[in-house]
C-alpha cells in the first residue's frame, strides 16, 4: 500500500481521491476535516488523521463490513497501548463514554459492487479537545501517559491491513441488552438494544415490538449497566 506523509491538508479523504492504486494518506492536521453527514471534524497537530484508498470489489449490500473493520482497527490500535474501547454503533468508539476518534467511509458504487472505497479515520491522541466539552477523550489521556502521534499512526495503519471479521467487531460493542434513547429525526423514544446483525442493522425492542434500524436513520444514547 502506498503511503503518503502530509503536513497539512484540507482533508486526506479528498487528497487521496487522486490515486487509482491502494494508498494511505495521513497530515499532521487538517483545515478541512468532515466528519459524518457533513459536519466538520476538529483536526489540530496531535491527533492521527489519514485516510485509506482501497479497491475492495464486493457486493454494495456487504459494505457495513468496511465500516466495521475500521472500527476495529481503531479498537485494536486502543488496546494495543493499553485502553479499554468499545463500540457504539454504528461505528463511533469511545473510552468510558467518551469519543476517541471519528470514521468516514466514502463508496463507490457499480453494478451493484464496491469498487473503490475511501475510509477516513481521524484518532484523539495527544491533541487538544478541550474544544469539545467535555464528549471527547484523547488515547495519551486515556492511558495516563504521553503518546507519539506518528508511533500510534503506523500501529494504526499496521492494525488496518489486518483482516477482522463481524464477531471480532461485535465483541467490541458493549451497550446490548441495556436501554437506549433513540432519536429518528424529531422523533424520540426508548427501546432495548438486542442485536446487530450482520449487514449493521440494529435490532431493538420498542416496547416488546421488534423493530431493525439502519445506521443512517438514527443516533443513540445510551447508559451502561
Amino acid at each position: 500500500m502506498k503511503k503518503i506523509f502530509l503536513e497539512e491538508t484540507s482533508s486526506t479523504n479528498q487528497f487521496v481521491r487522486q490515486f487509482e492504486e491502494e494508498a494511505v494518506v495521513c497530515a499532521r492536521r487538517q483545515t478541512g476535516g468532515m466528519g459524518t453527514k457533513g459536519r466538520s471534524f476538529l483536526s489540530e497537530a496531535g491527533g492521527v488523521y489519514l485516510s485509506f484508498l482501497t479497491f475492495p470489489n464486493i457486493p454494495a449490500s456487504h459494505a457495513f463490513g468496511l465500516i466495521a473493520h475500521a472500527a476495529v482497527a481503531v479498537c485494536r490500535t486502543a488496546e494495543h497501548y493499553g485502553a479499554h474501547p468499545h463500540i457504539k454503533w454504528p461505528n463511533d468508539v469511545l473510552i468510558a463514554q467518551k469519543k476517541l476518534c471519528g470514521i468516514l467511509t466514502e463508496n463507490t458504487v457499480q453494478e451493484g459492487n464496491i469498487t473503490r472505497s475511501i475510509v477516513g479515520i481521524g484518532l484523539n491522541v495527544a491533541n487538544d479537545v478541550s474544544a469539545l466539552g467535555g464528549i471527547a477523550v484523547t488515547l495519551s489521556e486515556a492511558v495516563g501517559r504521553s503518546l507519539d502521534p506518528a508511533t500510534v499512526r503506523d500501529t494504526l495503519i499496521e492494525q488496518f491491513q489486518i483482516p477482522s471479521t463481524f464477531f471480532e467487531y461485535r465483541g467490541f460493542v458493549r451497550f446490548l441488552g441495556s436501554p437506549i434513547t433513540v432519536t429518528e429525526g424529531d422523533f424520540e423514544y426508548g427501546a432495548v438494544a438486542k442485536e446487530i446483525l450482520p449487514d449493521g442493522r440494529l435490532e431493538i425492542d420498542k416496547d416488546g415490538e421488534r423493530r431493525l434500524l439502519s445506521s443512517a436513520e438514527i443516533h443513540l444514547k445510551w447508559e451502561e449497566v
